[in-house]
Order: C-alpha cells, then sequence, then structure tokens
C-alpha cells in the first residue's frame, strides 16, 4: 500500500504539468476563436487583442527569439568584423581613445562580442553573459557615441556616389541594452540551453 500510494504521489506534478498545459492550450484556442467569431463586436476584439495578447495567443511565448537571433547576430558580427580587420587595427583605435592596455582590451572586446553572440543566440546564460555585454555597450556609449547625440543613422546627402551619413549616435547601443533587459527579466524563451538546464534540474530534485 504504502510503495503504491508513492508512485501515484511520484506521478502527480506530471500530471498536473500536463493537465496545466492542456489548458492553457485550450484556453487560447477558445480565446481566439471567440475573438474571430464573425458575431463578436470588432471594437471588443480589438481590445481584447490590445490589451491581453499574450493570454490569448500562446504564440507570443516566443517573442523572445526575435530578440536572440538579432543580439546574437549582431554582436557576432561585429566581432568578426574587428577579428577580419586585425585585432591591432582595433587596439590602435582604443589607444587613442585612450583606454588602458588596449591589446589587451581589444581581445576582451572581440572575445565578448563573439562568444556573448554565441551565448544569446543559443539562449544559454543569459543573465550571466549579459553583464559583460551590456558594460561593453555603455563604455561605447560615453566613449565615442555621446558627443553625436541620440540617432544613429544621420542621412546627410545623397551624391552620386550614393548617401552620405554623419557619425552615429547612441540609439543603436540603447536598442541593444533594451533586447538584453528584456531577456534578462523576461526569459531566453524556447529554444534556448537556460531551459534545458532548468528542466533538468526540476527532473534530478
Amino acid at each position: 500500500m504504502v510503495v503504491h500510494h508513492a508512485k501515484e504521489c511520484a506521478c502527480m506534478p506530471h500530471t498536473f504539468d500536463r493537465q496545466e498545459s492542456f489548458s492553457r492550450q485550450s484556453l487560447g484556442e477558445t480565446n481566439m476563436n471567440t475573438i474571430l467569431s464573425p458575431t463578436a463586436d470588432p471594437k471588443e476584439s480589438l481590445r481584447n487583442i490590445a490589451f491581453d495578447l499574450p493570454g490569448r495567443f500562446p504564440i507570443a511565448r516566443w517573442a523572445p527569439i526575435p530578440l536572440r537571433l538579432i543580439v546574437g547576430f549582431g554582436f557576432m558580427e561585429h566581432g568578426f568584423a574587428k577579428l577580419s580587420k586585425g585585432p591591432d587595427a582595433f587596439a590602435a583605435i582604443l589607444h587613442a581613445l585612450a583606454v588602458s592596455a588596449p591589446h589587451f582590451m581589444a581581445w576582451v572586446t572581440i572575445l565578448t562580442e563573439l562568444l556573448g553572440g554565441l551565448a544569446i543566440l543559443l539562449g544559454a546564460f543569459v543573465s550571466l553573459v549579459s553583464l559583460p555585454m551590456a558594460a561593453l555597450l555603455l563604455v561605447a556609449i560615453f566613449t565615442v557615441h555621446l558627443p553625436y547625440g541620440f540617432s544613429s543613422i544621420k542621412l546627410m546627402a545623397v551624391t552620386a556616389t550614393g548617401a552620405q551619413f554623419g557619425p552615429p549616435g547612441y540609439e543603436t547601443n540603447l536598442l541593444y541594452l533594451a533586447c538584453l533587459a528584456a531577456l534578462v527579466l523576461g526569459g531566453s524563451g524556447p529554444l534556448a540551453i537556460d531551459g534545458l538546464i532548468r528542466r533538468r534540474r526540476k527532473a534530478s530534485t
């Protein structure tokens, strides 16, 4: 009797998880059908979509995916660009900005962009790798972009050789910081290594 009762208790959490997942899916489908019903009030449907989108459409749980893609790819692209030109070229830029140990900081920056971008792309250790990545963005804002204002795209003129742009401001850096903050606060979403680690920890306990 005791053994049988223990087995039943061990199975209960998994049963509850399946029931909860099914209930959420059913609720989402019911809400969606209600909104898209021909007899539904159009104004009420639009209001429900605008103010209760995550609860009514389960697809909203995939929202972190595009954030991870753009932040991860963006950081890795900047890292590859610095690496392709040679770390010495970027070290010379850091030296002109009066950064101490420019060669060491050049490699730190490149590795942070490459490895941090890859981690964000895979959804791995997002809260941890976001710290050095955010530090790079803040340093870039205060040492390079701040004097040029907010806008990162400043169209100065269009000539026969193409569009001419002015020095970029800190807009793009703020967008990256906002994306990192959203991933840290809201989670890395589906298809993330962080989620896999979290599920394994729960299973082990």
